[in-house]
């Protein structure tokens, strides 16, 4: 809208002076009857110019579709409007399965679903192998009723979630919402991701959160279309899942008793950490973990479980502190950062590491195992006369090639399984493993190098993808680790490295938000650090690059934030005001 005020200038000019000309030539009696056109035309062209500059596109969709074209009209949804799936079968039932859930809360009624052609009032939704990518799919609303076209379940599932964001923001409603119209633009859509990895973390690690709380999470990154769930488990902090050859990992290792708040200032100078004794404790029983999984197979999201090895490693090494190098004791600790203690390269410790894997791989059928490897310190590592052994054993030239043999044999053992490891950045110091998948996040250039040498990549860098980040001038925000990531410095990241070759650009598989919770104390904190900047990481993990636009997508969030608000998301809303 605003691009076309220099032309409505023009024409007002234009306008102005053609109409002063005709007045001064006018006779008397001519110039009443065209004064009174004039105020005539004047009165049409502000009322005009008003209802054109108020209305908002009916079509405010996030992430932005591929193509989508407005058409006159409208389609409503009501009791009698019925779901006609041409192949029936339970994936397309769970494709279409939350879309009506919402309706039955916010509308109160829910629509049939059967085996059947399209028709009239009918929201028919087809497989069409036709369609090439696997999450792509077509959308046409007219004023006889919806037809969605899917490559695939999942194709249908993310159709389903357009037309939600096409209804009135009330659908999001857990409680019955009285004088709606259940209306539908007509429109035509044709969309599909342009990557097909496209993620949000949770750190439960440095704060827990309860499964509720998690399921609430993937709802609502599912709702973006993103598809990956990373579940960051275990940490210095806190081990979060139960094993049950193991207990004493959650018995012992998923509680401690004091944490960092922030630093306290002392003059100009002497800044310190500020601690407060406070306890703070919770894990997911594996039934947990089961009814989270269910939970996020219903909605189309993968979740990757991350196990960190080997460094982050005290919360474990607190309960057996006979696989640390030293011995111990430990504390499950309450300082947020890196730690020196690590896990020991003993073949026991593989023992345990590999046992651990084992019961994670069975509650999870996610290909990828996320297995850290980052912020490793090797200091005990040079101290330990096993690690040297091992070192000396395996003819390695340092410590770094150390970690390197790490992650190499876990990765045998968890490719044994038919999965494979996905690891932080750092674990292609060393030497990478054959078959990982590097999650660069500290700079482009570890996603580069991983690329040129033919590994997959995520990129979830954390200038702009850690979304513990400030967003907002700090005075005015609450406590966060550092740094400053602002919604538009998100929106504007690109994840292809110029540098790469069209061949090695097919490595970088998607991107990935980062959340991490050591200053988020609430799951309500938890949302106002992640949305809507999780919301701008959606859109880049599906839109085309060229179909990008800031400030179109500041205007369809404004409207997004009115199904946060119906969802009620404490989300961050410093961008309404832009």
């Amino acid at each position: 809208m605003l691009k076309m005020w220099p032309f409505v200038f023009i024409f007002a000019s234009l306008f102005s002076f053609s109409i002063k000309f005709s007045y001064l030539c006018a006779s008397k009696q001519k110039k009443h009857i065209l004064m009174k056109k004039i105020i005539s035309i004047f009165i049409f062209c502000f009322c005009a110019l008003g209802l054109f500059a108020q209305t908002p596109s009916r079509v405010n969709i996030i992430p932005l579709p591929v193509s989508v074209k407005e058409l006159p009209g409208e389609f409503t949804i009501t009791p009698s409007t019925r779901i006609m799936l041409a192949q029936d079968n339970p994936d397309m039932r769970r494709a279409v399965a939350i879309f009506n859930e919402r309706l039955t809360a916010a509308a109160g009624f829910t629509l049939p679903v059967a085996r059947g052609r399209a028709g009239a009032n009918i929201i028919h939704v087809a497989l069409n192998p036709r369609i090439e990518n696997a999450e792509g799919y077509t959308l046409s609303v007219g004023r006889n009723g919806v037809r969605i076209e899917a490559k695939t379940a999942q194709g249908a599932f993310y159709a389903m979630q357009t037309l939600r964001q096409l209804l009135p923001p009330e659908i999001e409603s857990r409680e019955r919402v009285a004088n709606v119209r259940w209306v539908i633009p007509n429109v035509e859509i044709v969309d599909y991701p342009a990557f097909g990895y496209r993620g949000l973390h949770l750190d439960v690690c440095r704060h827990f959160m309860t499964k509720e709380e998690v399921m609430q999470y993937i709802e609502l990154l599912a709702f973006h279309k993103k598809n990956t769930f990373h579940w960051h488990l275990t940490e210095d902090q806190g081990w979060r899942i139960e094993i049950k050859k193991w207990p004493r990992l959650t018995s012992h290792g998923s509680r401690r008793d004091r944490e960092i708040i922030g630093r306290k200032d002392e003059g100009n100078t002497n800044r310190r950490w500020e601690w407060v004794l406070k306890d703070h404790s919770g894990y997911y029983t594996q039934d947990d973990v089961r009814e989270v999984v269910a939970f996020a197979e219903r909605h189309f999201v993968t979740i990757i479980p991350e196990i960190e090895m080997p460094g982050h490693a005290v919360a474990a090494l607190s309960a057996y502190p006979e696989f640390s190098c030293t011995g111990g004791p430990f504390r499950v600790e309450g300082l947020w950062g890196v730690l020196f203690d690590i896990f020991c390269t003993r073949d026991t410790v593989f023992y345990f590491l590999e046992s651990i894997l084992e019961e994670v791989i069975a509650l999870f059928p996610s290909e990828l195992i996320h297995i850290g490897g980052d912020e490793a310190p090797k200091r005990r590592w040079e101290r330990c006369h096993a690690c040297q052994m091992k070192i000396q054993q395996e003819g390695l030239a340092n410590e770094y090639e150390l970690q390197s043999y790490f992650i190499k044999r876990i990765e045998r053992f968890v490719n044994s399984k038919g999965r494979r490891i996905i690891g932080w950045d750092e674990i292609h110091e060393g030497g990478l493993a054959p078959n990982a998948t590097v999650m660069a996040w500290r700079h482009e250039r570890y996603a580069i190098a991983a690329a040129q040498a033919g590994h997959d990549v995520i990129m979830s860098p954390a200038s702009h993808f850690y979304l513990d980040h400030y967003q907002a001038d700090p005075a005015f925000e609450p406590y966060a680790i550092c740094c400053f990531s602002p919604i538009e410095k998100v929106y504007n990241y690109h994840p292809i490295p110029d540098t790469l070759t069209a061949a090695q650009a097919k490595h970088i598989l998607g991107v990935q938000g980062n959340v991490w919770t050591e200053y988020m104390h609430t799951f309500d904190h938890v949302l106002y650090m992640a949305y809507p900047r999780a919301a701008a990481i959606a859109e880049i993990g599906w839109t085309p690059v060229e179909k990008k636009n800031y400030e179109n997508f500041l205007q369809r969030l404004r409207q997004m934030a009115l199904r946060y608000d119906v969802k009620g998301i404490n989300y961050h809303r410093g961008f309404l005001n832009k």
